[in-house]
């Protein structure tokens, strides 16, 4: 019986010690995207910083009870949420959408949704119209955001100058759907979204900024915004940055595999070294994506902040 009661205090020492690191990685994460947009913004002032998932850092102690978290939301344009309403089936509900509706009151909520069966397409469009959030509902064959929807939500031919006159977003990071990169490029000018959300690179090639102009004009003549999609919490082995001599460990700040994701690790994206591949100097992704001239930046896996500690 002690031996029982000793196994179980340690657990729960070891679950207190695990929830206090992941609080302080917060507070690391909000100072991480501080950074960034301060970086950007002093050369850009109109670029964006929208953080995917993670939503709970907008306010103090991750609770929406404790208000605002007044510097990182002065420091954002908006927040993306991946499944917030479906999750392939109805979303089971954790707080985030009344989160996300409190943050829709200041800044712009962008959702992708997981529909299957797509007879639920209509409703999470109108999940999100409802709330004034914007939706990018992804098809059941549509997971990994390869494809350019046929129609689009609450088209327009508005000039799209800001984040908060946007009616839709596509979101394309995966191009596997094309052959070439003009077929890319061509198939996307060819549509109406009011925001285009894509990679900076093409199988490796990166965009130029004249390719990026050459998308901020919709077929239908409007203005539109493009966004660079950048992963912030997570090293991914296909990236330019990668080194071959990279494993789990080594550098000690990659810390652990992507649970579903072969090629990415999560990593302590507090460390130096990190931070430089990602903003800060002139060999840094976010100054590559200023250099192309994106509107803004996409950031993904802020919640790595408690992914180092805890299971996906």
């Amino acid at each position: 019986m002690r031996t029982l009661s000793f196994l179980l205090f340690a657990l729960l020492l070891i679950s207190c010690s695990k929830e206090k690191r992941a609080e302080k990685a917060a507070d690391k994460m909000r100072d991480f995207v501080i950074e960034l947009s301060e970086y950007a913004k002093a050369e850009n002032p109109n670029f964006l910083i929208i953080p995917q998932n993670g939503i709970e850092l907008c306010f103090n102690y991750e609770s929406l009870e404790d208000g605002f978290s007044t510097n990182y939301m002065n420091a954002i344009d908006g927040v993306g949420v991946e499944e917030l309403f479906y999750n392939s089936g109805v979303a089971e509900e954790d707080g985030r959408i009344a989160q996300a509706e409190e943050i829709g009151q200041s800044k712009s909520v962008l959702v992708a949704d997981y529909v299957n069966p797509n007879s639920n397409m209509n409703d999470a469009f109108a999940q999100s119209d409802q709330r004034g959030f914007i939706a990018f509902p992804r098809a059941a064959n549509g997971y990994d955001y390869q494809f350019i929807p046929d129609s689009v939500h609450n088209e327009n031919a508005n000039d799209i100058n800001t984040l908060g006159e946007a009616q839709n977003f596509l979101y394309l990071i995966s191009t596997t759907s094309y052959s070439s990169k003009s077929d890319f490029l061509n198939a996307i000018a060819a549509s109406n979204f009011d925001v285009v959300l894509i990679d900076l690179f093409f199988e490796g090639d990166e965009l130029t900024s004249s390719e990026i102009q050459s998308l901020k004009t919709k077929a239908n003549g409007g203005k539109r915004l493009v966004i660079a999609y950048m992963n912030i919490g997570a090293a991914e082995t296909y990236r330019y940055y990668w080194q071959e001599k990279w494993k789990k460990g080594r550098p000690n700040w990659i810390k652990k595999e992507y649970d579903g994701y072969p090629d990415e690790y999560w990593v302590k994206f507090w460390k130096k070294d990190w931070k430089e591949i990602i903003y800060g100097n002139d060999e840094s992704y976010t100054k590559k994506l200023l250099n192309a001239g994106f509107d803004g930046a996409y950031l993904d896996n802020v919640e790595v902040y408690y992914y180092l500690y805890f299971d996906e």
